[in-house]
């Protein structure tokens, strides 16, 4: 089941995104500029040469200023309108972005529910794959209690329908799967030679089937891996929810799991916390670079600076979330997405941050978000 981790990550994954986007729409910009401010190869005028150089540095100047404070002002008319039209691209551009990268984050995770019915309905697939080999009898495997359940189960079929999860486009992929991977697959062979498994074999060799053949270190996987860039993430949830199906089994069906418990909550929770990390006004940003030596916070490694954001921003727009969860939060994922330093180094900042902000009246928590906050 979905994790508010695992949407951290996902968060974390689209404002690294964003601000790669940003870095090459300032460059479309400072793009713009040196055009607009180049010679004319096709006017019949004699072109001034270096007064338009002298014009294309004060220009890109004048908006790598202007981006840093919006009340910079220019005498130079030509300079003025140059970087106005320069900006309001850059803006139209990192806007689009933001919008097209905030929506992704829910449709990537929304695209896990698919997932999850696809390897269910690959087992199904595999198993009447099995049914029509003549020279193996793979009765048990055919007939196999959980793969009847699946084949019956309405939610199953109408879920199928709605995200085309089904295998029926890909048959190529099952027969050679099932020739090249489960064939030769020695706790298959035992399993269909049993006579009569009973519930727990059967429930033993499904289990293998899921963790082993399909998410193990099989050609299986890496159709999967090459699909899905997130797929070392996304698998682990995958895998969870396909262990919970199987367990579910009782009275001859499964219940099939919800990827969230309440995805409206979860939905607010990435549209908020991806917005107003982006929104990060610049007393916050005074405040990192205060706590970092005064470095300035574009010269953070950019994974640490995302970091150090989404934590800010989820301490100030989530009253209810503890500050020590928040900061354990974050630690963690900086043990794996960033530098063996970077641990130590982001927990003290965000120790002495969050002190900082508490002490000025800045950080306002409620309910839960009360407790452990020493």
């Amino acid at each position: 089941m979905l994790n508010r981790r695992t949407i951290r990550i996902k968060i974390m994954q689209s404002l690294f995104a964003y601000q790669q986007c940003k870095e090459a729409n300032l460059q479309l910009a400072h793009d713009f500029i040196e055009q607009r401010f180049s010679p004319d190869l096709n006017s019949m005028e004699v072109q001034d040469k270096e007064l338009l150089r002298t014009k294309k540095k004060s220009a890109l100047q004048f908006f790598d200023k202007k981006i840093k404070d919006a009340k910079a002002s220019t005498e130079d008319d030509d300079l003025a309108k140059a970087v106005e039209e320069a900006l309001a691209l850059y803006h139209q551009a990192i806007k689009k972005d933001q919008h097209f990268l905030g929506k992704n984050i829910v449709l990537e995770i929304e695209k896990l529910g698919g997932l999850y019915h696809g390897i269910i309905n690959l087992m199904v697939a595999l198993a009447d794959q099995a049914a029509t080999d003549k020279k193996a009898n793979a009765k048990n495997f055919a007939q196999h209690l959980w793969i009847k359940s699946w084949r019956e189960n309405e939610e199953l079929k109408k879920a199928t329908l709605r995200e085309n999860s089904g295998w029926e486009t890909r048959q190529d992929k099952i027969r050679g799967w099932y020739r090249d991977v489960l064939k030769e697959d020695e706790t298959y062979q035992k399993f269909i030679a049993e006579k009569n498994p009973d519930e727990e074999s059967q429930k033993t060799f499904i289990k293998h089937l899921s963790r082993k053949i399909i998410l193990g270190a099989t050609i299986i996987n890496d159709y999967f891996d090459e699909q899905n860039i997130r797929w070392a993430e996304d698998k682990e949830i995958i895998k969870s929810m396909v262990d919970k199906t199987i367990k579910s089994f009782a009275d001859g069906k499964t219940t099939l799991q919800k990827l969230s418990l309440n995805w409206d909550d979860d939905r607010e929770f990435i549209k908020t916390l991806f917005n107003e990390t982006i929104a990060l006004g610049s007393p916050y940003r005074e405040l990192i670079a205060k706590n970092t030596r005064n470095w300035e916070v574009d010269r953070l490694a950019l994974t640490d600076r995302v970091i150090i954001e989404m934590a800010l921003a989820e301490m100030i727009h989530f009253p209810s979330i503890p500050v020590k969860v928040t900061i354990n939060e974050y630690i963690e994922l900086t043990k794996e997405y960033s530098t063996p330093k970077s641990r130590q180094f982001i927990n003290g900042i965000l120790d002495v941050i969050s002190k900082s902000m508490k002490e000025s009246g800045t950080l306002k928590k409620s309910g839960r978000g009360l407790l452990d906050n020493k």
